[in-house]
């Protein structure tokens, strides 16, 4: 079977309202960050894979399997929201051995796979533990096993490090990349960080568009030239916020150190090596222009 998910010219429509214009995309195996403000169409696109809204027009296979074939789609998808929850009053271990029934699993398969997965994410010692007593990473985590059941081609993860503190979100972040190794991963989140600290091909989607699609190495070589440092006193700093596009910046005594991108270098300012947060708010602040220049027949 294709081990790839392939979108063409999709739109998606609440009501009268567009919410997702023309996406093409495709992802191979690995882990494929999906990269945007919150509210830039990432949950609808999500959604839309997972056959939890359907399409307005436009094409998407997953694994060869056409997304009109609902339920095919769902055997092969495992799926954790941005909102997580489940049977807060039971045990983890009961609210996993429940799934995994509800999943058709049989009685010797489900104990083996509801044990294998607990450990994998690193819960088996909280099988007696309720639901409810879990950790924000603990949730998540649990989230992670149950969309695992059935063991999906595609895992699909919405926003799933929002809120978790660092510890708890580099042992997330590994965890996904772990599963990656033989499954398609989608990571979909505003943290620029879990984009940068996992994968090697990501798209950025702003408004309802996919305004980035390629490699982050890629991403980081189109920024070069174009993102800078300066030193400036505490009283320039107001009308520096209106004239620049800063990304950064951390104040030292009388003095404030700040990153901006730009199109050219302005006096007092120093060429620096972009990072993916610096490229991203590039995209971001450029994605206007660029559609603007498009309708009008210009080049960037």
């Amino acid at each position: 079977m294709n081990n790839s998910i392939e979108i063409k010219g999709l739109n998606k429509f609440y009501g009268k309202k567009q919410a997702l214009f023309d996406v093409n995309l495709s992802i191979q195996q690995g882990m494929f960050g999906l990269l945007g403000r919150n509210g830039a169409g990432k949950t609808t696109l999500m959604k839309t894979l997972a056959t939890l809204l359907q399409k307005k027009n436009g094409e998407i296979t997953v694994c060869g399997v056409p997304i009109e074939n609902a339920k095919e789609i769902r055997r092969i998808i495992g799926y954790l929201p941005q909102e997580f929850s489940m049977y807060p009053s039971m045990k983890v271990g009961e609210a996993m051995e429940y799934l995994a029934i509800l999943s058709g699993l049989s009685g010797a398969e489900r104990e083996e796979r509801v044990d294998t997965l607990l450990k994998k994410v690193n819960l088996t010692e909280h099988w007696d533990k309720k639901v409810k007593a879990l950790s924000g990473g603990m949730k998540r985590r649990l989230g992670i096993a149950q969309a695992l059941l059935n063991n999906p081609k595609v895992l699909i993860v919405d926003e799933p490090t929002a809120g978790l503190d660092p510890e708890e979100r580099v042992r997330f972040r590994n965890l996904l990349s772990e599963i990656a190794e033989d499954k398609i991963v989608i990571l979909s989140t505003h943290i620029v960080g879990d984009i940068e600290a996992t994968c090697e091909d990501i798209a950025i989607i702003n408004e309802g568009r996919v305004i980035y699609n390629g490699t982050v190495d890629q991403l980081l070589q189109e920024a070069e030239g174009r993102v800078f440092t300066m030193t400036a006193s505490k009283r320039e700093l107001p009308e520096l916020k209106r004239q620049l596009s800063i990304t950064s910046m951390h104040t030292q005594g009388n003095k404030v150190h700040i990153r901006f991108i730009a199109e050219a270098l302005m006096q007092g300012a120093k060429v620096c090596e972009p990072n993916i947060e610096d490229a991203y708010m590039l995209y971001l602040h450029t994605s206007g222009v660029r559609e603007i220049l498009g309708e009008m027949g210009g080049e960037w």
